[in-house]
């Protein structure tokens, strides 16, 4: 096959339910693909882990100059100075680093919120994992986090789901209409959140809004534009890729069901088991990365503000990093997987994702034994760089 075109069959729909054969195709296609839309693919580990190591590789958008988005991008699209500042104001109401902050705080009500959402699962019965479970579990929890009050919650699937379609990797896509309705939604969730904080001014709460509007400090304070981003930013990614981390993980278990007797048999595996799903099946599979210069690559030359996908998925499955990359073993060693990035922009919100991971797998655990899938491969989201089942029917 033609490895010009291996981005768009990659992210062609058809490919969702397994796109991995495709990214075998990219590592023996070499270390850097270019590709027919100008654009250039990554597969390899060492390569991957590199590049988002690499101080000339921009995460934001306007490095290409032609973005015309009067807004400035969340922190998540910066680069350093700026992203390190507003990651760091980001960050400060979840606790200091190292120390117990709000995630460990949550950890009693995550056990809590998990436990409720099972109660309707009984034996005989058919449960969508998605929408009954890997669904309402991070949004409760995120709601909690930001202060948002949880009836609220269908206002902002709806401008997630604009967001997320917005954020995806599409070639060759006329891509305006799809910008436009997520620039839309980006405005409209971030005004009720601006709306819900100044609410909060001068009556805190014990909420991140609470903290980021009362803030005493004037140097550690987010402009109103800074807030609207960031709690966007915080929602959607609270939520977004841990929906996937725990549908896929379900999935993959229900396929092995050796393996789920296994953790089953030894559930302190499971800490070990999540790391190993990130790996296996990660939530995201993509990251979009421009060079500020001319730069050589793999020995290779990409242009200044050129694309360049980092296939994170595809480095977690690399041969030269992983022994037998294609088998999920939850009790698999040296475990560097890429699930959550690497470098400057980690996912800041990985130790929440994964103490999630941890409570909703090890309650479900009891009730997997006895499942069956209902549809194998399920539907899939349409998004390509955020990969999950859109539902994952049971039969409990």
């Amino acid at each position: 096959m033609d490895s010009t075109t291996l981005l768009a069959r990659i992210t062609d729909y058809a490919s969702r339910p397994n796109p991995y054969p495709l990214y075998t195709e990219l590592r023996e296609a070499g270390s850097v693909v270019a590709q027919a839309d100008g654009s250039y693919l990554i597969g390899g580990y060492h390569e991957i882990a590199a590049l988002l190591h690499d101080p000339r590789m921009s995460a934001d958008p306007r490095t290409r100059g032609e973005v015309t988005h009067t807004h400035k991008p969340p922190f998540l699209r910066l680069d350093d100075p700026e992203h390190h500042r507003l990651r760091t104001l980001a960050m400060r109401p979840f606790g200091p680093p190292h120390s117990p902050g709000r995630v460990d705080g949550m950890r009693d009500e995550i056990d809590r919120i998990t436990k409720e959402l099972l109660e309707p699962f009984e034996a005989g019965r058919q449960a969508d994992i998605v929408d009954d479970f890997a669904y309402p579990l991070p949004v409760t929890v995120i709601c909690r986090l930001l202060g948002v009050p949880r009836e609220d919650e269908p206002l902002f699937r709806a401008w997630s789901d604009a967001l997320v379609a917005a954020a995806d990797v599409r070639p060759d896509d006329d891509s305006t209409e799809t910008d436009k309705v997520g620039d839309q939604a980006r405005m409209e969730m971030g005004g009720y959140l601006l709306n819900l904080a100044e609410q909060r001014r001068g009556k805190p709460g014990d909420d991140m809004l609470s903290a980021f509007v009362n803030e005493p400090d004037p140097a550690l304070r987010l402009t109103q534009e800074e807030l609207a981003e960031t709690a966007v930013l915080l929602l959607i990614a609270g939520h977004e890729t841990t929906v996937n981390l725990i549908t896929n993980g379900v999935l993959t278990l229900l396929r092995q069901p050796e393996q789920l007797d296994r953790l089953r048999r030894e559930p302190e595996l499971l800490p070990r088991a999540v790391e190993e799903l990130l790996r296996y099946e990660p939530p995201v599979h993509m990251r979009e990365r421009i060079p500020h210069v001319d730069m050589d690559v793999a020995g290779t030359p990409v242009p200044r503000s050129a694309s360049v996908i980092l296939a994170l998925a595809s480095g977690n499955r690399d041969p030269r990093r992983f022994r037998d990359p294609d088998r999920f073993d939850p009790a698999r060693p040296d475990n560097q997987h890429l699930g959550f990035g690497s470098g400057i922009h980690s996912c800041f919100g990985g130790p929440l994702a994964r103490v999630e991971a941890y409570a909703a797998l090890g309650a479900l655990l009891p009730h997997l034994g006895t499942a069956s899938l209902v549809q194998d491969p399920p539907p899939y989201r349409q998004n390509a760089m955020l990969r999950g089942p859109r539902h994952l029917p049971i039969h409990l």
